[in-house]
Parts: C-alpha cells; sequence; structure tokens
C-alpha cells in the first residue's frame, strides 16, 4: 500500500556539543534546529539559489557548506581570508537564506542552569528533540497535514549515537510528548558527505542562534534576517514556540 506523505520536509542540525561533562564556557549551549520546508518551494527555490551560488563561486555543485570551514576560511573556503571577499561571499550567503521560504523551529539547552536544575540531566539531545518534533507537530496540524508522513532528516554521526536518537525518535512520536498523541514522522538519516541543500542551510543558521541567546544584545545580522522565519504562535510571540530555550 503506497504511504501517504505530506507536502512537508524537515531537516535537522545542531550546534555545539551536547555533551555536559566539559561545558564549553565560550560557547555553553547545545542548539538544534528543525527547518520545514514546503516541498514545492525547497525544489523551485531552495535548490537553485544555491546551486547557482556554488557554481558561481566554486565552478562546481560539490562543495558542502559547513559553517565552521567558512568560519575558519579552511579546505574550499580558504580564498575567504580577504576580508573583502567573505563578506561579500556572506552577504551573498545571508540573502539566500533571506529569499528562500522556510519555517524555523529551535531548542537551545542552556547547559549551566540545565546541570544545576536536575540531579541526573537528560541527555540534552533528546530533550531538544522532544521539544523541537512536538512543534514541528503544532505548526504541520495547522496546517492541515493530518497523518500524512513527514520526514524528518538528520546526519549520522555514528552507529552508537544514531542508535540512541533513533530510540528517542521512536520514542517521542509513539506518544511520550506533551500532547501525549502519535506523531506522523519518519527518520531519516544520511551521510555527512551528503550535498543536502536542507542540512546545509540548517547547518549555517544553528550558531547564530546560540550566539543570539548568549549575547543577545550583540550585532548579528545571521540571526536578524533568520528571525522572520521562525514559527509563532496566533499573537505572533516566536519565544516558547518557534524558539525554546531550556530551562
Amino acid at each position: 500500500m503506497d504511504k501517504n506523505f505530506s507536502d512537508y520536509i524537515v531537516y535537522v542540525d545542531e550546534s555545539g556539543d551536547h555533551g555536559l561533562k566539559t561545558i564549553d564556557s565560550q560557547y555553553p549551549v547545545f542548539v538544534l534546529v528543525f527547518c520545514i520546508f514546503k516541498k514545492d518551494d525547497y525544489i523551485h527555490t531552495a535548490i537553485p539559489l544555491l546551486q547557482t551560488f556554488k557554481f558561481k563561486h566554486f565552478g562546481h555543485d560539490q562543495t558542502i557548506l559547513h559553517e565552521t570551514d567558512i568560519h575558519k576560511d579552511r579546505g574550499d573556503f580558504a580564498f575567504l581570508k580577504s576580508k573583502t571577499v567573505k563578506t561579500a561571499f556572506l552577504d551573498e550567503l545571508t540573502d539566500i537564506v533571506q529569499k528562500t521560504p522556510f519555517v524555523l523551529i529551535s531548542t537551545v539547552i542552556k547547559k549551566e542552569p540545565f546541570c544545576q536544575r536536575y540531579s541526573s540531566p537528560e541527555n540534552p539531545y533528546h530533550v531538544a528533540l522532544r521539544y523541537g518534533l512536538e512543534r514541528v507537530f503544532y505548526y504541520l496540524s495547522e496546517q492541515q497535514t493530518g497523518l500524512a508522513i513527514t520526514h524528518v532528516v538528520v546526519e549520522k554521526r555514528g552507529k552508537v549515537e544514531d542508535g540512541e536518537l533513533e530510540l528517542e525518535f521512536r520514542r517521542v512520536c509513539d506518544g511520550y510528548n506533551y500532547p501525549k498523541t502519535p506523531l506522523p514522522f519518519e527518520l531519516k538519516f544520511v551521510d555527512k558527505k551528503s550535498n543536502s541543500t536542507g542540512l546545509q542551510l540548517a547547518d549555517l543558521i544553528a550558531r547564530p542562534i546560540g550566539l543570539h541567546v548568549l549575547k543577545p544584545g550583540q550585532d548579528n545580522r545571521a540571526f536578524t534576517i533568520i528571525e522572520d522565519k521562525f514559527y509563532r504562535n496566533g499573537n505572533g510571540n516566536r519565544n516558547g514556540f518557534g524558539l525554546k530555550c531550556f530551562p
């Protein structure tokens, strides 16, 4: 029997590590982002914009855009050591993110208060995943997707990590969630070398969210660009909806 797929697809990426034993004082947060694309927008807008950008700057479309590599000017991004060139490159990339239609949901775990609140704190990735999936479900319910299956795409991280993630994902989708209802999602793992437009866009916006939470008063153009993309409630509030900080 054919499965009934929704008109949406979700790409997930992270910023920071989810470990709690040693906390980076410069970046003491774990960020998980969920980029929800309408498939038509993904096919006709997101992919062409990013492919055109790659052909222009690299001459081919095989370079994978990683925020860390761009930030450190390494690998294919070594040509960005010139400040003028890098500024123009980032401005173009920011413009692509702005022009690409998607809805953004992000969970930010503040590690230090998280550890202080619980004597045996849960895996931050699992907490962020649960909050995120709940809000993706709320948004898709508003779009009247019903029981149609929506794929949630994540990068492979390792056999053990992927096994733990899959187990937690199934637990949340089986009813371990705030509305206590089955969630019509399917998890799709892809290789880190996968040239996925959705995963690359998710990667580019995760760290700016973490930096905004840590230093809300600091100039953060990347965050300013994506702010309008956050899922909001009927009153226009993003906090607790498109952007969930915990605790």
